[in-house]
């Protein structure tokens, strides 16, 4: 499995807008925009697809974040970028299965002509943009060190601290790595 790394979009960069249509039968929005999605505290924003194993390893995980985000006042929302024709995996109805198996509590959102995921710099699944209050550039990065290929716990530690520090008004930490995982399926020019 060939790995690809976020791009590390450069802090403080101002969240770009979107607005999507949501795919996950338990989020009763049909589409959601940055300004639905932001929380009192912040938001993060997490490119992820059905099919990636990089995903299907942390995918408990992420549905636990998603939790945590919406106790702590971040709102949180996953973006699907992928080419579903070449992709079929990755499609709008594996969406909504992907999302009801997984227990995703955010809204699951289809990004069809991959504009938001450039607009993002987005470059793997999963990529993790942590946005602070006003809508800047906090953290991005891995979740954890687990991976696929190793035996570390899927934790979700270095997200986990960068979102208690956003919660509670503090830097996070400057030390950030990469997140790994497959390529964004992008459509053939």
């Amino acid at each position: 499995m060939a790995a690809t790394e976020s791009t590390m979009l450069e802090l403080g960069t101002q969240a770009p807008g979107f607005a999507l249509p949501n795919l996950n039968p338990a989020v009763s929005a049909d589409t959601v925009s940055l300004q639905d999605a932001m929380g009192d505290y912040g938001l993060l924003v997490m490119f992820i697809c059905n099919h990636c194993p990089f995903v299907v390893h942390v995918a408990a995980e992420l549905a636990n974040i998603g939790r945590h985000c919406t106790a702590e006042g971040v709102g949180c929302v996953a973006i699907n970028s992928n080419d579903t024709d070449n992709y079929p995996d990755d499609a709008p109805d594996k969406m909504k299965q992907e999302a009801t198996d997984r227990g995703y509590t955010f809204p699951y959102l289809f990004d069809e002509s991959q504009q938001v995921a450039r607009a993002y710099s987005a470059a793997c699944t999963p990529d993790f943009f942590l946005f602070n209050n006003e809508g800047k550039l906090v953290y991005r990065g891995q979740l954890d060190d687990s991976r696929p290929s190793n035996d570390a716990p899927v934790t979700g530690a270095d997200l986990r601290a960068a979102i208690k520090a956003t919660v509670n008004g503090k830097p996070c930490n400057p030390e950030q790595w990469p997140s790994i995982g497959c390529n964004i399926k992008w459509k053939p020019a």
